[in-house]
Protein backbone atom coordinates (compact mmCIF):
# COMPACT_ATOMS: atom_id res chain seq x y z
CA UNK A 1 0.00 0.00 0.00
CA UNK A 2 1.18 3.22 -1.43
CA UNK A 3 1.85 5.94 1.65
CA UNK A 4 -1.47 8.27 2.28
CA UNK A 5 -2.12 11.56 4.08
CA UNK A 6 -3.45 9.70 7.31
CA UNK A 7 -4.94 10.77 10.87
CA UNK A 8 -6.45 8.56 13.58
CA UNK A 9 -7.34 9.33 17.23
CA UNK A 10 -8.96 7.30 19.97
CA UNK A 11 -8.02 5.75 23.48
CA UNK A 12 -4.69 4.31 24.33
CA UNK A 13 -4.07 1.76 26.86
CA UNK A 14 -0.67 0.03 27.95
CA UNK A 15 0.74 -2.24 30.97
CA UNK A 16 4.30 -3.21 31.33
CA UNK A 17 6.24 -5.54 33.25
CA UNK A 18 8.09 -2.94 34.97
CA UNK A 19 7.35 -1.75 38.60
CA UNK A 20 5.06 0.95 39.11
CA UNK A 21 6.09 4.22 38.05
CA UNK A 22 7.91 2.57 34.87
CA UNK A 23 11.63 3.89 34.87
CA UNK A 24 12.25 4.14 30.56
CA UNK A 25 10.28 7.21 29.91
CA UNK A 26 11.98 9.63 32.95
CA UNK A 27 15.35 8.16 32.32
CA UNK A 28 14.77 8.95 28.49
CA UNK A 29 15.42 4.97 27.70
CA UNK A 30 18.72 4.85 29.08
CA UNK A 31 18.12 3.19 32.13
CA UNK A 32 17.88 -0.79 32.73
CA UNK A 33 14.12 -1.77 33.07
CA UNK A 34 13.03 -2.97 36.47
CA UNK A 35 13.29 -6.45 35.58
CA UNK A 36 16.19 -5.85 33.53
CA UNK A 37 14.41 -6.52 30.07
CA UNK A 38 11.19 -4.72 29.70
CA UNK A 39 7.73 -6.49 27.73
CA UNK A 40 5.08 -4.06 26.96
CA UNK A 41 1.45 -3.85 25.09
CA UNK A 42 0.42 -1.21 23.73
CA UNK A 43 -3.32 -1.24 22.52
CA UNK A 44 -4.98 1.38 20.71
CA UNK A 45 -8.65 2.27 20.13
CA UNK A 46 -9.54 3.79 17.58
CA UNK A 47 -12.57 6.25 17.42
CA UNK A 48 -12.39 7.94 14.12
CA UNK A 49 -9.03 7.29 11.24
CA UNK A 50 -8.76 7.64 8.05
CA UNK A 51 -6.07 6.75 5.71
CA UNK A 52 -6.08 8.08 2.35
CA UNK A 53 -9.89 7.15 1.82
CA UNK A 54 -9.80 4.38 3.76
CA UNK A 55 -11.80 4.70 6.48
CA UNK A 56 -10.16 3.41 10.74
CA UNK A 57 -13.57 4.43 12.37
CA UNK A 58 -14.16 1.90 15.16
CA UNK A 59 -11.10 -0.40 14.64
CA UNK A 60 -8.59 -1.49 17.16
CA UNK A 61 -4.95 -2.72 17.40
CA UNK A 62 -2.52 -3.94 19.76
CA UNK A 63 1.62 -3.57 19.64
CA UNK A 64 3.28 -6.06 21.25
CA UNK A 65 6.78 -5.86 22.32
CA UNK A 66 9.86 -7.19 24.27
CA UNK A 67 13.55 -5.51 25.01
CA UNK A 68 16.28 -7.33 25.59
CA UNK A 69 18.37 -4.44 27.43
CA UNK A 70 17.71 -0.65 28.21
CA UNK A 71 15.41 0.19 25.61
CA UNK A 72 17.74 2.81 23.84
CA UNK A 73 20.11 0.47 23.41
CA UNK A 74 17.37 -1.15 20.70
CA UNK A 75 17.22 -4.85 19.19
CA UNK A 76 13.74 -4.31 20.04
CA UNK A 77 11.23 -7.33 19.40
CA UNK A 78 7.97 -6.13 17.83
CA UNK A 79 4.82 -7.48 16.65
CA UNK A 80 1.28 -6.04 15.55
CA UNK A 81 -2.57 -7.55 16.42
CA UNK A 82 -5.26 -5.41 14.27
CA UNK A 83 -8.86 -5.81 14.24
CA UNK A 84 -10.37 -9.29 13.00
CA UNK A 85 -13.12 -6.68 11.16
CA UNK A 86 -10.38 -5.14 9.12
CA UNK A 87 -10.59 -5.54 5.51
CA UNK A 88 -7.66 -5.92 3.90
CA UNK A 89 -7.10 -2.20 3.26
CA UNK A 90 -7.66 -1.62 6.69
CA UNK A 91 -5.34 -4.35 8.17
CA UNK A 92 -2.20 -2.87 5.77
CA UNK A 93 -3.27 0.83 6.82
CA UNK A 94 -3.13 -0.23 10.38
CA UNK A 95 -0.39 -1.91 9.67
CA UNK A 96 1.56 1.05 8.11
CA UNK A 97 0.49 3.27 11.08
CA UNK A 98 1.59 0.78 13.44
CA UNK A 99 5.01 0.09 12.23
CA UNK A 100 5.79 3.77 11.53
CA UNK A 101 6.57 3.17 7.56
CA UNK A 102 3.48 5.37 7.26
CA UNK A 103 5.60 7.87 8.86
CA UNK A 104 4.10 9.39 12.50
CA UNK A 105 4.89 8.96 15.95
CA UNK A 106 5.94 5.28 15.40
CA UNK A 107 8.52 6.33 12.94
CA UNK A 108 10.20 7.56 15.64
CA UNK A 109 11.32 4.45 17.44
CA UNK A 110 11.31 2.30 14.44
CA UNK A 111 14.85 1.88 14.32
CA UNK A 112 15.15 0.71 17.68
CA UNK A 113 13.26 -2.51 16.59
CA UNK A 114 15.56 -5.39 15.61
CA UNK A 115 12.87 -7.90 14.99
CA UNK A 116 9.59 -7.51 13.65
CA UNK A 117 7.43 -10.44 14.82
CA UNK A 118 4.70 -10.34 12.27
CA UNK A 119 0.76 -9.21 12.32
CA UNK A 120 -1.96 -11.47 13.42
CA UNK A 121 -5.95 -10.90 13.12
CA UNK A 122 -8.18 -10.83 16.35
CA UNK A 123 -11.05 -9.81 17.67
CA UNK A 124 -10.24 -6.89 20.36
CA UNK A 125 -12.00 -5.86 22.86
CA UNK A 126 -11.99 -2.65 25.27
CA UNK A 127 -13.73 -1.98 28.41
CA UNK A 128 -13.77 1.45 30.06
CA UNK A 129 -15.02 2.55 33.41
CA UNK A 130 -14.27 5.50 34.54
CA UNK A 131 -9.97 5.02 35.89
CA UNK A 132 -10.93 0.95 35.35
CA UNK A 133 -9.96 -0.08 31.94
CA UNK A 134 -9.24 -3.50 30.34
CA UNK A 135 -8.25 -4.65 26.94
CA UNK A 136 -8.23 -8.45 25.30
CA UNK A 137 -7.63 -10.52 22.56
CA UNK A 138 -8.51 -14.07 22.86
CA UNK A 139 -5.89 -16.86 23.80
CA UNK A 140 -3.45 -13.69 23.35
CA UNK A 141 -3.99 -10.78 25.16
CA UNK A 142 -5.83 -9.90 28.60
CA UNK A 143 -4.61 -6.69 30.44
CA UNK A 144 -6.33 -4.56 32.96
CA UNK A 145 -5.32 -1.40 35.04
CA UNK A 146 -6.49 1.18 37.59
CA UNK A 147 -5.97 4.59 37.59
CA UNK A 148 -3.53 5.76 40.13
CA UNK A 149 -4.97 8.93 42.16
CA UNK A 150 -2.72 11.45 44.36
CA UNK A 151 -3.06 12.79 47.41
CA UNK A 152 -5.99 15.22 46.74
CA UNK A 153 -9.52 13.73 47.75
CA UNK A 154 -11.09 16.08 45.58
CA UNK A 155 -9.39 15.18 42.55
CA UNK A 156 -10.99 13.68 39.77
CA UNK A 157 -7.92 12.40 37.54
CA UNK A 158 -5.52 10.04 38.40
CA UNK A 159 -1.75 11.19 37.86
CA UNK A 160 -0.37 12.22 35.05
CA UNK A 161 3.32 12.36 33.32
CA UNK A 162 3.21 15.45 30.98
CA UNK A 163 5.78 16.22 28.03
CA UNK A 164 7.60 12.53 27.84
CA UNK A 165 7.69 12.33 24.26
CA UNK A 166 6.14 8.92 24.56
CA UNK A 167 5.20 7.90 20.93
CA UNK A 168 1.71 7.08 21.90
CA UNK A 169 0.76 10.29 23.54
CA UNK A 170 3.28 12.77 25.49
CA UNK A 171 0.58 13.30 28.47
CA UNK A 172 -0.43 10.30 29.74
CA UNK A 173 -2.06 8.93 33.06
CA UNK A 174 -0.52 6.82 35.48
CA UNK A 175 -2.04 3.48 36.41
CA UNK A 176 -1.28 0.21 38.71
CA UNK A 177 -1.73 -2.97 36.33
CA UNK A 178 -4.02 -5.45 37.69
CA UNK A 179 -3.13 -7.90 35.38
CA UNK A 180 -0.95 -8.56 32.01
CA UNK A 181 -0.90 -11.74 30.26
CA UNK A 182 0.65 -12.32 26.57
CA UNK A 183 0.49 -15.15 24.28
CA UNK A 184 1.29 -14.17 21.02
CA UNK A 185 3.74 -13.64 18.06
CA UNK A 186 6.29 -15.36 19.68
CA UNK A 187 5.89 -13.47 22.97
CA UNK A 188 5.03 -14.76 26.13
CA UNK A 189 4.12 -12.63 29.74
CA UNK A 190 1.96 -12.94 32.73
CA UNK A 191 1.92 -11.12 35.29
CA UNK A 192 -1.12 -10.62 38.00
CA UNK A 193 1.62 -8.91 41.25
CA UNK A 194 -0.89 -5.57 40.84
CA UNK A 195 2.67 -4.07 41.42
CA UNK A 196 2.84 -3.80 37.92
CA UNK A 197 3.14 -0.05 35.25
CA UNK A 198 0.00 0.79 33.45
CA UNK A 199 -0.84 3.94 31.40
CA UNK A 200 -3.17 5.94 29.11
CA UNK A 201 -4.61 8.44 27.63
CA UNK A 202 -6.40 9.88 24.40
CA UNK A 203 -3.97 9.78 21.40
CA UNK A 204 -3.94 11.38 18.12
CA UNK A 205 -1.61 10.74 15.50
CA UNK A 206 -0.82 11.92 12.32
CA UNK A 207 1.37 11.14 9.06
CA UNK A 208 3.38 14.51 9.82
Amino acid sequence: MATQNWKVSGQYYETCNCDFICPCVPGQMQVKPTKGSCSFAMAFQIERGQYGRVSLDGLGFAVLGRTPEEMGKGSWTVGVIVDDRANTEQRDAIKAIASGEAGGPMAAISGLVGSFAGIESAPIRFNRDGKNWAVSVPDRLDMAAEGAMGLDPDATEPLCLDNTGHPAASRFFLARASRSHVDALGLKWDDISGRNNGQYAPFSWQDA
